[in-house]
């Protein structure tokens, strides 16, 4: 599995570009990454409305978000593969292109099964537009500039989640959803032109290689299965729905086949003999785990300002878009600091940060003002800033060269797969824990009951039919209910961020060297 692979002959490297050429094929590179990242936040806040328009529920519209994230996930392993079949020039505008159209076709889309289509189609084409793009910038500039090239490339990751929520509420509110992805075809348009004009002459050498046919349809089965059951399991009532348990009896019989044949296969999909090495093996599944809870908490708390604070897109926009502000402002810090202090230290210190920010939202209540709301999302940006690259550089630490592209893709693989399933697992949980906190408040306000009675009285002096004051009652409840129920996730994820610490001094610290540079990318 390569994240980023180079050509495998050994043709000359290109010289590095100067003057015009480097700034716009910098721009157009950025372009694409900014568009990828900005359309993994974008359509979070636009949910409800994506949801009410296409007449489904707003779980049932989180599956916007979770197909689009679990074939991302399964195109990286073939990044490796189709660059060195065709070019990275040729597979990055390719991309590009084909994410344009995907785009533009989802905000056709009339109903939520055609969405989803054009989402997983998306999610499939966007597989190797990050890793090519970092490949193509790093050949652009002079070895000793890698580290400006990859800061600058990190920056645009980081600015694309303050835009998404901001972006996508407006576009949401002033204009309609299906925007959110019309925006994306004049950028990709432009971004693919300057690419290919300018770098079609430095094309990567291209060789035949077989392909593990297999083991992809076999990662294909048992993950698809996997999320299908995750994302339908409510829906159905879980194992009492013959459809969940044969999605689960696929997803582990998938699992099992996949292991067996990619641990026996010559030209493994995926390289599954990395998860020998310790480094890889806590650090990756740290960094999913904490993905995963991260991803899942950023899909539902716009979700529940939307749906039971009344807030509207633009509104839950602004609180989200925070977050990336002592991210943007701590990142290049970390990225010179990683190769000096110990890496164990900072993930130790994000995911206590992170603790904290769950701890205070798990305090929220219906009466929450909107600074109250945007506090811990501005201290969530320090803790992001701590996180991704100091994990990943644990995570790789102690690869060979020649291994570090198969490890930064298996390690990308299964952290957005994670980040799918938390979001599938996170909205579930919601739900149930929401009907067990509704009937609750229910037992106490049943007729006869003082509270109850009151509530209800005030309510028809103030004109509304008896039909009328027990439905707005209800409303008040659910709005309780939910709010607990969001308040139970946040403390149960910052209870597993806690739990987590000790899985990253499981891993060995990399060799210290002062002042070597560390890679900027890593946030998607």
């Amino acid at each position: 599995m390569s994240a980023a692979p180079a050509g495998a002959s050994g043709a000359a490297t290109p010289a590095p570009l100067e003057g015009g050429a480097l700034a716009m094929g910098t721009l157009a590179l950025s372009l694409a990454t900014f568009m990828n990242v900005l359309d993994s936040s974008i359509a979070n806040v636009s949910l409800p409305a994506i949801a009410g328009d296409l007449g489904v529920s707003p779980s049932q519209g989180t599956w916007v978000i979770t197909s689009f994230g679990v074939a991302n996930a399964i195109s990286v392993p073939l990044t490796g593969w189709l660059t060195q079949r065709f070019g990275a020039v040729k597979l990055f505008t390719w991309s590009v292109l084909l994410f344009v159209l995907a785009s533009w076709l989802c905000g056709f889309a009339p109903t939520l099964e055609l969405l989803i289509a054009f989402r997983v189609l998306q999610g499939l084409v966007a597989g190797p537009m990050i890793p090519l793009s970092q490949t193509l910038l790093l050949s652009s500039y002079p070895a000793a500039k890698a580290g400006t090239a990859l800061a600058l490339w990190g920056m645009t990751t980081l600015v694309a989640p303050v835009v998404g929520p901001l972006l996508g509420g407006w576009i949401t509110d002033h204009i309609h959803w299906a925007w959110i992805f019309y925006i994306n075809v004049p950028v990709g348009l432009l971004a693919a032109g300057i690419t290919w004009s300018i770098y079609r002459r430095r094309e990567t050498p291209t060789r035949k290689l077989p392909i593990d046919s297999v083991g992809l349809a076999l990662l294909v089965l048992w993950v698809g299965a996997l999320q299908l059951m995750l994302d339908k399991g409510h829906e159905l009532d879980w194992f009492h729905s013959g459809e969940v348990v044969a999605l689960a009896v696929v997803a582990v019989l998938g699992f099992a086949f996949f292991l067996a044949w990619e641990l026996t296969e010559a030209h493994p999909i995926v390289d599954l003999r990395l998860f020998a090495g310790r480094n890889f093996l806590w650090g990756s599944l740290t960094l999913s785990v904490a993905y995963g809870l991260f991803f899942g908490n950023v899909v539902l708390l716009p979700m529940w300002l939307q749906q039971w604070l009344g807030y509207t897109a633009t509104w839950a926009g602004m609180a989200m878009a925070p977050v990336g502000l002592l991210a943007i402002l701590l990142t290049p810090l970390v990225g010179k600091k990683v190769a000096v202090w110990d890496p164990r230290r900072m993930a130790t210190g994000a995911f206590i940060l992170f603790a904290l920010v769950l701890w205070m939202r798990s305090r929220f209540t219906t009466g929450n003002d909107f600074t109250s709301i945007l506090i811990p999302t501005l201290i969530q940006g320090a803790a992001l800033s701590f996180f991704f690259i100091p994990l990943t550089t644990l995570t790789l630490a102690g690869q060979p060269p020649a291994k570090v592209p198969s490890a930064a893709g298996l390690s990308n693989f299964v952290r957005i797969t994670a980040g799918a399933m938390g979001t599938s697992v996170a909205t579930t949980l919601w739900q149930d824990r929401a009907i067990t906190h509704h009937a609750e408040l229910v037992e106490h306000l049943q007729p006869g009951v003082a509270v109850a009675d009151e509530a209800l009285r005030q309510m028809q002096a103030g004109g509304l039919e008896p039909g009328q004051a027990l439905a707005q009652l209800d409303r008040l409840v659910s709005q309780q209910a939910y709010t607990l129920a969001v308040d139970d996730i946040f403390l149960a994820s910052a209870a597993i961020f806690l739990l987590l610490v000790p899985m990253v001094w499981l891993t060995r610290r990399p060799p210290r060297r002062a002042g070597a540079p560390a890679d900027a990318g890593g946030a998607h």
